[in-house]
């Protein structure tokens, strides 16, 4: 879910919660929210296997377009200086390949496998040998309200986007599958991943909060619509939880369990919605997808998050996930008929490809997911249209809603996403008929 007020909102306290780290840390390991101190040493791996060239073009059109701190990536005609920490001035050196042929063949290391290089199939089972993780977000059920992702219009079935979004990876594991597929589920129920809980962060909610300027921090959240909400322990040990313990357990799980060749990260959109009992519901409907890049200057200071940009350049993950992005993209527009998100502001963004549909963003799942990253956020949930669709429920074939027949919201958004995924595999790998 990505309305822009909300946006600002969690980022403004992502930042409360990195200044904490160093009354936890030492002030060498400068890592964000519940990160640990990177290992360089592991992007030697990565020594002449891509070319000046190419290196600066994602520095500067996809990872960094927003700038950083002249010290801590210094680009040379042969190397590339990356900062790994500015208290002791310590620096991982990359050597560039020579040319763009020794760049191809030397091996990139990494646990995924780009279309190109899976077997040859039959036109029938098109995805067939490919891993794809399917990451439903958020948590959904007794979770929803602490998540913010609840609202209820009168007396009918409440929203949820952790249901919505599991519902419709539900549907559509059996049709990738059928096509040849391996697919896992990231999240499978509505129970977190991490075995933490609330109760687990309300030291370090507390601590946080006094960094901050709030001395003596109430303990409760009073009135769920108090702004001042976020100035309460209970809020920050529950954001501390459901976001950034959840979704790093969730990469540890993809990153050392499930190997994908792809995680598609499933959600679906709103617009600000105000009192969730009372919600506001919008004429506003679009879609949009998101693959990882569009640093922020401040995100790049962190050790951890620096670390992580680099070896995921390096890895070549954003050269399978654009052009898989855009090729979804145009299917779910085809088949739901929603024009392109335009964000308010470029201040966190930046539009890339050629669908119009697709941005890089510095999200926490794209970011440490070891492999292509499809994030999909279609349907405005509190649009009047989607809430008439969800409120339908899931059936078979067509039925008239809003005066319109079609299918029901689930499949429509499985059904776009499975034809995004046939499409660009059928074209990227070769055929046994070809």
């Amino acid at each position: 879910m990505f309305h822009f007020k909300k946006v600002q909102r969690q980022l403004a306290v992502l930042t409360l919660c990195l200044s904490i780290f160093p009354l936890v840390l030492h002030a060498a390991d400068n890592v964000s929210v519940l990160g640990s101190k990177p290992k360089w040493s592991v992007l030697e791996k990565y020594q002449e296997t891509i070319t000046h060239d190419e290196f600066t073009r994602l520095i500067q059109d996809v990872y960094c377009a927003h700038g950083f701190a002249p010290d801590l990536i210094e680009i040379n005609e042969k190397t590339a200086r990356v900062l790994m920490n500015r208290e002791t001035q310590k620096s991982f050196t990359l050597r560039f390949a020579e040319n763009p042929a020794t760049a191809g063949r030397q091996p990139v290391p990494r646990l995924w496998r780009p279309a190109k290089s899976l077997t040859p199939v039959r036109p029938e089972k098109p995805l067939f040998g490919l891993k794809i993780a399917l990451d439903p977000g958020h948590l959904g059920g007794k979770w929803a309200k602490m998540e913010e992702r609840w609202f209820q219009v009168g007396n009918s079935a409440p929203v949820q986007e952790g249901d919505l979004a599991l519902r419709v990876a539900r549907l559509l594991a059996p049709r990738l599958r059928e096509l040849g597929a391996k697919v896992f589920f990231v999240r499978n129920s509505n129970e977190p991943i991490t075995s933490k809980r609330p109760n687990d962060f309300r030291e370090l909610a507390r601590k946080i909060l006094i960094k901050n300027g709030v001395p003596h921090p109430r303990a409760d959240v009073l009135d769920p619509n108090d702004p001042a909400k976020e100035q309460t322990i209970r809020w920050q040990s529950e954001i501390l939880f459901y976001r950034y313990s959840e979704i790093r357990r969730r990469a540890a799980l993809v990153n050392f369990k499930l190997h994908p060749d792809l995680v598609l990260c499933l959600h679906f959109n709103a617009e600000g919605w105000g009192d969730p009992n009372n919600p506001s519901l919008t004429d506003a409907n679009h879609l949009h997808l998101l693959v990882n890049g569009s640093y922020l200057a401040e995100e790049l200071e962190f050790n951890d998050e620096r670390f992580e940009m680099i070896r995921r350049l390096l890895s070549r993950a954003y050269d399978e996930e654009l052009p898989l992005a855009d090729t979804i993209a145009l299917a779910m527009a085809r088949d739901t008929g929603l024009p392109p998100y335009e964000y308010p502001t470029t201040n966190t963004t930046t539009k890339v490809g050629t669908s119009g549909y697709v941005y890089a963003r510095n999200l926490l799942a794209t970011r440490l997911y070891r492999c292509p990253v499809v994030y999909c956020e279609p349907y405005v949930m509190n649009s009047k249209d989607v809430f008439a669709r969800i409120q339908a429920g899931d059936y078979e074939g067509v039925r008239n809603v809003n005066g319109v027949e079609r299918k029901s919201i689930f499949r429509e958004y499985a059904d776009s996403v499975v034809e995004g995924l046939v499409n660009y595999y059928s074209g990227a790998r070769c055929s046994r008929d070809r």
